[in-house]
């Protein structure tokens, strides 16, 4: 192994370092599990040191994103459910994962390996069976694909409000590859797929001379995790791990009956109490 490899792969262990995972979790990981469907996006909280820079860049707490598949046998083509047993050692009814990872590549992730995790799941709206499979595939193709750090790098100078050269200038993220690339990262990845079949997450609107709409297919590389949380075409799924399912339930929660206010874990505090004005009153 080079000098270059074997510095690429020790940057990739220190980034995808990860602190302590929640010791309560923020989602109901059984009841997500159970309701997840086909081609659902993941988006995760991530706890590594990449996950801190992502947050940042993007100003938000959505680090990463993945495509739920489904299990083995939710894959109809028998070819594709090959390819991903080719990838996959694990239990084969297992719920399945598609997502690029740092250092990695693009490879199949047991759900289970997520929980505990913040998670939230974005789902396509009406999106037809027929084209399920075909995003399904889009992303099974994917499989062995490298992570393409210098993407994220030139998402971040993109996404910076000011910079000393243009956008255009040196970055990866404005060229055309056609095929299947040969580096990619999760959010790009995954709304790739979902432009294969004309899904449309954040596209840009264009108003014609005449007032018709018509829309465009935004680049695949400037997609974040965030976007599909914020897109209007994806239903936002959430199961808080306290949840209720009435509007009067969330008076039992058990809230602290002392009056303390919390900046984070073990940081807590009482108010000062303070008095009404004559006006207030």
């Amino acid at each position: 192994m080079g000098l270059k490899a074997r510095f690429s792969k020790w940057l990739a262990e220190w980034l995808n370092h990860e602190c302590e995972i929640h010791d309560v979790p923020l989602c109901d990981f059984d009841r997500l599990a159970f309701e997840v469907r086909p081609c659902d996006v993941l988006l995760v909280e991530g706890r590594s040191r990449v996950s801190q820079v992502i947050k940042t860049i993007t100003q938000s707490i959505w680090t990463h994103s993945a495509i739920y598949v489904g299990r083995l046998h939710d894959i109809d083509d028998p070819a594709l459910r090959e390819l991903v047993e080719a990838h996959y050692e694990g239990d084969p009814s297992a719920q399945l994962l598609i997502e690029p990872i740092l250092g990695r590549g693009t490879l199949v992730t047991p759900l289970e390996a997520y929980r505990g995790e913040h998670l939230r799941i974005c789902r396509p709206k009406g999106l037809s069976p027929l084209d399920t499979q075909a995003v399904i595939k889009h992303v099974v193709q994917h499989l062995g694909v490298e992570y393409d750090f210098r993407q994220m790098l030139d998402l971040a100078r993109f996404l910076f409000p000011y910079g000393i050269l243009p956008r255009r200038w040196r970055s990866t993220l404005f060229e055309h590859n056609a095929g299947i690339p040969t580096k990619t990262v999760c959010s790009s990845m995954i709304a790739s797929a979902f432009n294969s079949v004309d899904y449309p997450i954040l596209p840009v609107i264009h108003k014609e001379a005449d007032g018709r709409y018509r829309l465009y297919k935004r680049n695949t590389r400037l997609y974040k995790p965030s976007d599909f949380d914020c897109s209007p075409y994806f239903e936002i799924v959430k199961y808080p791990f306290m949840g209720f399912d009435n509007l009067a339930a969330y008076r039992q929660l058990p809230w602290d009956d002392h009056g303390l206010v919390c900046n984070a874990k073990g940081d807590c505090f009482v108010p000062p109490i303070v008095e009404k004005t004559a006006d207030e009153k």
